[in-house]
């Protein structure tokens, strides 16, 4: 099942960018499901003081979203497409929002460094080549106990989900998206998500990279069973023993 990657995945999401936010703002509850997942890292204080990464952001709804939550934190939303970029940095902003093109996997040739209080990733994960290694990064640009909330597509491996999935993609998504062309790109969301892990396969690798607190929480409506935050914790180092 061939999914796009990389560069091929980046001008697929730069052709579709204009029209990415009308196609999403059918999904129901597209943009209070962000809304729940940026609550769910539990930050304290409206965020006051603290640094969070918005990390695979597009078109800034999940930047949006930590910033209705989190309105006195400083953010910053970093996506591997200019043309999804180009549309987040259209909305209006508080002066604590920033944005940096990069991919996940290069951010500190793009000068993305932490420590962050927190990282919010949404639709992300299923989408880079080598998952582990974008979980490596994040643990060290976190601070010692700083909170990850990953709000992806990850099925819970029950058949009945994963051939709702396919109906919904099947017989909605697809014909739109062939018509406005942009079937590439939807064709790749439907095979990314079947060809993904399965929810308690993704909490175990997110444990596995040295993370803990570890739980995976369902969202409501249709999705359920199909779209999970996933948030957890880097623990801090073990302490120095005394001399």
């Amino acid at each position: 099942m061939t999914v796009l990657r990389d560069a091929d995945l980046a001008a697929a999401f730069d052709h579709a960018a204009h029209r990415y936010d009308t196609l999403v703002a059918a999904n129901p509850g597209y943009h209070a499901q962000l809304r729940r997942s940026a609550r769910r890292l539990g930050l304290p204080h409206r965020g006051t003081g603290l640094r969070v990464l918005d990390l695979g952001c597009g078109t800034g709804a999940s930047t949006a979203a930590l910033a209705r939550v989190l309105p006195d934190a400083d953010i910053t939303g970093v996506d591997a497409s200019a043309g999804m970029l180009d549309r987040a940095t259209a909305r209006p902003w508080h002066g604590r929002v920033r944005f940096v093109c990069a991919p996940a996997e290069a951010l500190a040739e793009a000068g993305v460094a932490g420590p962050f209080d927190a990282v919010f990733a949404a639709y992300l994960f299923r989408n880079v080549a080598d998952p582990d290694a974008v979980l490596d990064t994040v643990h060290d640009l976190l601070a010692p106990h700083g909170r990850l909330a990953v709000h992806e597509y990850t099925l819970s491996g029950r058949p009945l989900d994963r051939a709702v999935w396919t109906a919904v993609c099947r017989g909605l998504v697809l014909p739109v998206a062939n018509a406005l062309g942009d079937g590439d790109l939807y064709r790749h969301l439907w095979r990314s998500v079947v060809g993904f892990d399965t929810v308690d396969r993704f909490t175990d690798r997110v444990r596995a990279r040295g993370y803990d607190r570890v739980r995976a929480l369902p969202l409501p409506g249709w999705q359920t069973g199909i779209t999970h935050t996933v948030v957890a914790r880097r623990a801090a180092p073990p302490a120095r023993g005394g001399q």
